[in-house]
């Protein structure tokens, strides 16, 4: 059965983490889309969060379910002392055990000067081994472009992500070039 246009998602992004050196940057991209129609170029899907807006987060997926997860995360945060894993592990418990949260079609970076995490669309917590990670339509074209450029180039932690996202935006079609980047000095 086809959803009518009245009952779509909106989706359409890439987000990308790189932890190098002395930064973390999570950076992405501004569009979002109803099926094959843009609907807004210059959305800002990373944000600060925390206490001291010490703590970045990107989002990925189905629009209001991410703020969803956001807002359930701030909560966490606020909960556990802006402790960033405790808040996410018992973020994705929650996600696991409420019938709600398991139907949400997102998924989270976020990271602060200690820990980079993904928060998957199952119910997952994972740190990525190398510092860089991915999310969203063009994940694996940035995520892909950003560990080349880490291992083969001096670029700084910033530059790698912009470069990431450049390279994503010319091969997805739900990725653009407006990009929105924050990064915390580690």
């Amino acid at each position: 059965m086809e959803e009518s246009s009245t009952q779509q998602k909106l989706y359409g992004t890439t987000i990308v983490s790189v932890r190098k050196g002395d930064t973390v940057v999570i950076a992405g991209d501004g569009q979002v889309t109803m099926g094959a129609h843009v609907i807004k170029s210059s959305a800002k899907k990373v944000r600060r969060i925390g206490i001291n807006d010490d703590i970045i987060v990107g989002f990925a997926g189905a629009t209001a379910d991410a703020f969803t997860l956001l807002e359930r995360l701030e909560a966490n945060l606020e909960k556990y002392s802006n402790q960033l894993m405790r808040a996410c592990v018992e973020l994705v418990k929650d996600y696991r055990t409420d019938k709600y949260l398991r139907k949400l079609e997102s998924m989270m970076l976020v990271a602060d000067c200690q820990h980079s995490f993904t928060i998957t669309g199952v119910g997952d917590v994972l740190e990525p081994e190398d510092g860089i990670m991915s999310i969203g339509s063009g994940s694996t074209f940035a995520l892909a472009a950003a560990r080349a450029l880490a291992l083969h180039t001096n670029f700084d932690a910033v530059q790698i992500a912009v470069e990431s996202l450049k390279i994503a935006s010319e091969l997805c079609i739900y990725t653009n070039n407006k990009f929105v980047i924050e990064s915390i000095k580690v």
